[in-house]
């Protein structure tokens, strides 16, 4: 699949803003822009609205490590269904704020994405509806996802 019209549905929203992406890649047929965290939510509402990408196919976050600075991502997988075209963004956040606003008012399937993100990964996404645990127990201990969790994990029920 060719990454032609996200690349410029990319290249035009830059155009409109620098501001709006700070990297590009093109790699292996995926076209990835870096959007910062307090732009999010205007370059989704661009993307879906002028350049059809109408569908949040994925939103996920990733713990880089502890190590790493910024230390989470959220990646969001985007997917034209008039053009046939993906775009990947991706928005780095630091340990001491892992916070972004939600895209719950663009896609309202954001709404389960977001809560699994945060509940594995502790990505918080201000002004989302219902930001609570979905699959872990509400009284769970940490975000199992994280890379510092422990390796053989924790068990807060005994089984016997």
């Amino acid at each position: 699949m060719s990454t032609d019209f996200a690349r410029e549905a990319i290249e035009k929203l830059r155009s409109e803003n620098e501001s709006w992406i700070t990297d590009v890649k093109d790699a292996l047929g995926e076209f990835t822009a870096t959007v910062p965290a307090s732009s999010i939510v205007e370059v989704c509402e661009k993307l879906k609205n002028d350049h059809g990408f109408d569908l949040l196919a994925d939103l996920c976050g990733c713990d880089r490590g502890p190590e790493e600075e910024p230390r989470f991502e959220v990646n969001y997988h985007l997917f034209s269904t008039v053009h046939y075209n993906r775009v990947r963004l991706k928005v780095l956040l630091s340990e001491d704020s892992p916070n972004v606003e939600t895209v719950t008012t663009v896609w309202k399937t954001a709404n389960w994405h977001e809560r699994e993100t945060y509940d594995l990964v502790g990505i918080i996404f201000d002004g989302h509806p219902d930001l609570r645990r979905i699959l872990l127990p509400s009284d769970f201990d940490g975000h199992a996802l994280r890379k510092d969790y422990p390796l053989r994990g924790y068990e807060p029920y005994s089984l016997t």
